[in-house]
């Protein structure tokens, strides 16, 4: 007698559910607790740099904004870890999968995401709702806490093995360190002289009651060496 098709439709479903839904639920606890350790040390680094600095203008500090999201100020610039509240999985055509980790166990390719953007610290300060900021960093975390790191400059030139890389509080803590000395030195730019020549009157009293013009770290500029992508 054949299988009725429910029943087995049936079973696939708690198929999927005990192992994709049961899976992508361990990822999202594992990151939320990943992300705690990355307040942890940030809150360290900030505290230790302290020590060493007694001009008040310089800004060390952090805002944490609940369990997904932390600002931490540092000099003109703000950092932004944000936790992606999503799990997802590498695309198929994506070369890790021909690496022996991934190809040995499809679960190793879920991973949820820690996102950093780069603002000036003006912008939120001030309250400048049309600044911009950049990605500068993704971290990608999976089931067994394997990771990796998609970036800018150093951030995500020495990340980029993940089956290889397995993430402990001190790579957390060297991370944050490259990711704080990398917005330092990604200075803000002069634009050409024609990028503001023109301004309407609307715009001009915005300036006046702003005091300021639209800006973001590189005042719209994409330098050729931050274009460089893992995949």
């Amino acid at each position: 007698m054949a299988k009725d098709p429910l029943e087995a439709n049936r079973a696939q479903l708690l198929k999927l559910l005990l192992d994709k839904s049961a899976l992508k639920q361990d990822i999202a606890d594992d990151c939320e607790k990943v992300f705690d350790s990355f307040k942890e040390k940030i809150k360290i680094e900030l505290d230790t740099l302290q020590k060493s600095i007694t001009d008040p203008r310089i800004r060390l500090n952090f805002v944490d904004k609940g369990k997904f999201e932390i600002h931490v100020f540092i000099g003109s610039d703000v950092l932004v870890f944000n936790l992606h509240q999503n799990v997802f999985r590498l695309p198929d055509n994506n070369p890790l999968w021909g690496t022996n980790y991934f190809s040995k166990n499809e679960n190793n390719g879920y991973f949820g995401i820690i996102n950093v953007y780069n603002f000036l610290a003006e912008s939120f300060l001030q309250n400048r709702m049309d600044d911009r900021g950049y990605l500068i960093g993704r971290i990608f975390i999976n089931h067994e806490r394997h990771f990796m790191i998609e970036g800018k400059g150093a951030i995500g030139a020495h990340f980029r093995d993940p089956q290889h890389l397995l993430l402990n509080d001190q790579l957390i803590g060297v991370i944050v360190q490259m990711v704080f000395a990398y917005a330092l030195q990604f200075d803000l730019y002069i634009p050409p002289f024609e990028y503001y020549s023109e301004v309407s009157v609307a715009q001009i009293q915005y300036i006046g009651e702003t005091l300021k013009l639209q800006t973001a770290k590189r005042l719209g500029f994409k330098m050729s060496a931050d274009d460089n992508e893992i995949f």
